[in-house]
């Protein structure tokens, strides 16, 4: 690639070494180092040292992470080095630099920390997402962009009708790849990158690989530099995990339970449909805990309000679909709730990764009633471990359980003591108090493998409205 033998000296120095202890190693200019240290950044996270010296390269890189690693900084800083080491403004309807994100909570969540690195720096960073008019986007696409971050349905919009150009692009970000598989983006994005110049740097990141997004990796990158932070569906060591075991209709109450303790001063709660959001949301607030809603349905003004409420502490939950997983960034979420368990492991994974970052602890509850018992036997599977359980069912409940386990295979059984209201499984360290943080204890299960065989889904729905 051309642009690879622009790179300083001292940049590629960095890169024979991933010893960083700080930025001011990596060889950044003073403006970027300045805004670093207004955001209190002062020791890389591992993603960023091992990262950040190739990208200065300007090599394409694959990068395997969970949501809550750091990976926005480490694609964002050295890309507005490489802007600033350029030295040149974009021509009208281009963008220097482009991220594709899949959904727009994380378009604007990146587009936000690239301003706040570049605030010394004269750059210009837009946003592209779908639910708002086309008139400011193309205006501000008329005056080019050094940065333009988007989602993939409102891009190609603006791709087809010519307000904006991609023949200036040099690099582009895939960020949360197998997201974007999940939400039906992969034939967009497809299209996109088939209108990018051949002479290009690509960043690729992604929490787990399935076979798509690996054919999607090996099409774009070139001889790239792989990082790997974390194991596939591995969830966040600092989040303290446990199932509640409760009949369906006991749901709200036992929500409304764990609200009582007023540990749960931040909570994303987490259902599997829009309109069960809204119902959960409204169920909270009637009882008098300020709750708002979050999904595909909401209106961008009406998401964003919602976010800014949950961020400043005017409401105590945010109730949100699996569109939300991987794009709230909010510090101080204390807990998320599971009030319905997800489809897949990878999504209880990013769901939980909600909390507990930024170093901080957090604590995650799943409410789990018999129909989601093999969802939670798959969770604990591919994330290879038990998850303590406490046992809330009415006898009733308990007992059709027990006669639904007699009609499975053997190997299907599972050791529990049908109490109610006690607790059935513990590790050695875990406190089953919704306001404590302790590590769990992780013991592996037999035949636990990461790259356990997802469930056959329905192909997913394209939503270019995103």
């Amino acid at each position: 690639m051309a642009s690879r033998g622009r790179c300083s000296r001292a940049h590629a120095a960095y890169f024979e070494s991933y010893a960083v202890t700080n930025f001011a190693d990596l060889g950044f200019a003073e403006v970027i180092l300045r805004a670093l240290a207004q955001e209190d950044y002062v020791t890389p996270t591992p993603i960023q040292a091992q990262a950040i010296p190739a990208l200065l390269q300007g090599r394409d890189l694959l990068g395997i992470a969970q949501t809550g690693t750091g990976k926005t900084a480490a694609f964002a800083l050295p890309i507005l080095q490489r802007l600033l080491d350029e030295r040149r403004r974009p021509a009208p309807n281009t963008a220097r630099a482009l991220v594709l994100a899949p959904t727009r909570e994380l378009a604007a969540q990146i587009a936000e920390s690239f301003r706040a690195y570049a605030r010394f720096a004269r750059m210009s960073v837009g946003v592209i997402v779908g639910g708002v008019s086309h008139g400011p986007q193309i205006r501000m696409l008329a005056g080019g962009l050094d940065v333009l971050v988007a989602t993939p349905g409102r891009l190609l919009d603006h791709l087809s009708s010519n307000h904006l150009r991609l023949e200036a692009t040099r690099t582009i970000v895939l960020d949360e790849a197998d997201h974007m598989l999940d939400l039906g983006f992969v034939v967009p994005i497809r299209k996109i990158v088939s209108r990018l110049p051949k002479e290009r740097q690509n960043l690729f990141f992604s929490a787990t690989m399935p076979k798509e997004i690996a054919a999607l990796a090996d099409d774009m990158l070139r001889d790239p530099v792989t990082v790997r932070v974390t194991p596939a569906a591995t969830t966040a060591e600092r989040v303290t995990q446990r199932v509640i075991l409760v009949d369906g209709p006991a749901k709200r109450d036992v929500l409304l339970d764990l609200f009582a303790d007023p540990n749960f001063s931040r909570a994303i709660v987490f259902t599997r449909t829009k309109r069960g959001a809204d119902r959960v949301a409204q169920h909270l607030e009637a009882n008098a805990v300020g709750a708002s809603a979050i999904h595909g349905n909401k209106s961008q003004n009406q998401r964003q309000r919602a976010l800014d409420d949950f961020r400043s502490g005017r409401t105590r939950a945010l109730v949100a679909t699996d569109i939300a997983a991987r794009g709230i960034d909010i510090d101080g979420v204390t807990h998320v709730v599971n009030y319905e368990l997800p489809e897949t492991p990878e999504a209880y994974v990013h769901r939980i990764g909600r909390t507990a970052r930024a170093g901080a602890a957090g604590a995650a509850v799943s409410l789990c009633d018999n129909s989601e018992r093999p969802l939670l036997k798959q969770i604990e599977r591919v994330t290879r471990q038990s998850l303590p359980i406490t046992d809330r069912r009415s006898a009733a409940g308990a007992a059709a359980a027990e006669s639904d386990a007699q009609r499975r295979p053997p190997h299907e059984h599972r050791r529990t003591h049908q109490e109610p209201g006690r607790a059935v499984r513990h590790s050695a360290n875990h406190s089953a108090k919704p306001g404590e943080h302790g590590r769990p204890q992780q013991p592996r299960r037999s035949g636990g493998k990461p790259g356990a065989k997802r469930p056959e889904r329905s192909a997913p729905r394209s939503r270019a409205s995103e």
